[in-house]
């Protein structure tokens, strides 16, 4: 454990991030106004215009090898946890409901099969995630991983990922759950622990303690499993030395990955979560921004302390090997991907079609012999190559190469004025092989790679940014 001197010289380095982020507001990077917003996709989640199945796959075809990365959503939970900002049903009377849910999963998957002309689906990665995933019955869980191998190509998928919550993994049940996981070559899970301090668990609402979650790892190792936890920080009533302590005692779990989430206010997809119930209920407890920052910089630091190396943005490995390879896949290299299931998205060379938010249309869509999605974007050749830049330089680099591959088009050509005002701020740096973020600009990924969406798609009002050079609508261009 790191020594109560070395985590506060760690926190008093951090507090150079608050000279950053003024910098960097002054230079019109980073908003003076707003929540933070995450740069997950391009366009923001939020922004899709109305479109069909039909208007989404005609003329799509399969990549050239036939592989895919699979995404399947189970939307239920025991309870909400304040910071959640997806559609869920929620307690414990769900099965019949959960039942139907998976009825209707299988026959998408089949939809899906038939609009793409494929007898199974052939797997690079899979990732099932909710809600929470392991929140089935036994019986459930098994119908469910059945539904996926009979319908998915299991030889050449790298990695087989659930998301799952600590107490689905503990007892005799979780025992039980784990050794069916992994009889059907599930690999790696993805834990929610989110905190190992109590006090904010509870107002997070989690139905765990620490103990339980410390607990759900062990388990998960006895079983064979690769194991990323995940945490959230800026959540009311932490303190930044209460993280630090935190992030310290996580480093010594043995885990071999560890991800780091920053608490999303408004919300980010279909529905508002209750934190801004709670914030406007107990404002004295929310972190600034810039003690949230400190909180980031602070667990970065710790992390290096122990060995681990952010591999993907804000995720951290011992070894390069442990690393997501659904998000490497999807947002690094630009590969094809589809999702089932209620709000599940699918990212598909140069379209991107989102899932209903409504369990009631889930259900109508499917049974009238269509898939759930209704919002989505063909993009246009100058949105693509926004696209090509945005998701790959937030998460590692924007290679040239897949530019060209994503775009037809050589990346040396386009964004110039924008990539020479970034260097000269010192937010990334150029090569023959890539752009890739600085230690200053990945610590802001989200908000430098926002620099190259079209202004139409801004997070905020042209005003809620300073007028500096790097305002986002400065170069907007290609």
């Amino acid at each position: 454990m790191l020594s109560t001197a070395v985590k506060q010289e760690l926190i008093a380095r951090a507090r150079a991030r608050v000279e950053d982020l003024e910098r960097l507001r002054q230079l019109g990077v980073v908003c003076r106004e707003g929540d933070f917003f995450p740069s997950v996709h391009y366009p923001p989640i939020t922004m899709y215009q109305p479109i069909t199945d039909d208007e989404l796959l005609a003329s799509y075809t399969l990549p050239p090898d036939g592989r895919l990365d699979i995404y399947a959503h189970i939307p239920f939970c025991r309870q909400r946890c304040v910071f959640c900002h997806y559609p869920l049903k929620l307690g414990t009377k769900q099965v019949d409901e959960k039942d139907h849910y998976l009825d209707t999963m299988e026959k998408e998957m089949d939809i899906y099969r038939a609009k793409l002309g494929v007898e199974r689906f052939v797997a690079r990665s899979v990732l099932v995630g909710g809600g929470t995933p392991t929140y089935l019955t036994l019986a459930q869980q098994k119908r469910f991983l059945d539904m996926m191998a009979d319908r998915i190509d299991m030889s050449t998928c790298r990695q087989y990922t659930f998301d799952v919550d600590p107490n689905t993994l503990i007892g005799e049940e979780g025992r039980e759950r784990l050794q069916l996981l992994r009889g059907y070559g599930v690999d790696r899970l993805t834990i929610g622990i989110q905190s190992l301090e109590d006090d904010i668990l509870h107002l997070m609402n989690r139905h765990h303690n620490a103990a339980q979650a410390i607990e759900s790892i062990e388990e998960t190792h006895n079983a064979g499993m690769t194991v990323n936890i995940e945490f959230i920080f800026g959540f009311p009533g932490q303190t930044i030395e209460g993280w630090a302590d935190m992030i310290d005692r996580a480093c010594q779990l043995g885990t071999e990955e560890i991800q780091l989430y920053r608490l999303k206010i408004d919300a980010y997809g279909d529905y508002q979560g209750p934190v801004k119930q709670l914030i406007k209920k107990r404002p004295d407890l929310l972190p600034t921004i810039e003690s949230t920052l400190i909180m980031k910089q602070v667990a970065i630091d710790i992390l290096a302390e122990y060995g681990y190396t952010e591999n993907l943005r804000r995720v951290f490995t011992k070894e390069y090997k442990h690393h997501s390879r659904y998000a490497h896949n999807q947002c690094c290299r630009l590969l094809d991907q589809i999702g089932f299931g209620l709000t599940a998205f699918s990212s598909l060379r140069d379209r991107f079609g989102l899932n209903t938010q409504s369990f009631e249309e889930y259900y109508s869509l499917i049974e009238s012999g269509h898939l759930p999605i209704n919002r989505g974007i063909i993009r246009t050749p100058e949105e693509q190559m926004r696209w090509a830049i945005v998701l790959p330089l937030k998460n590692r680099s924007a290679r040239k190469s897949d530019f060209l591959q994503a775009t037809g088009k050589p990346m040396n050509g386009y964004f110039r004025n924008k990539i020479n005002k970034l260097q000269d701020a010192g937010l990334v740096v150029e090569d023959d092989e890539r752009l890739v973020l600085t230690k200053l600009g990945a610590f802001f990924a989200d908000e430098v790679a926002q620099q190259f969406q079209h202004p139409t798609y801004m997070p905020y009002p042209a005003d809620h940014y300073d007028s500096g050079p790097l305002h986002p609508a400065n170069d907007a261009t290609p």
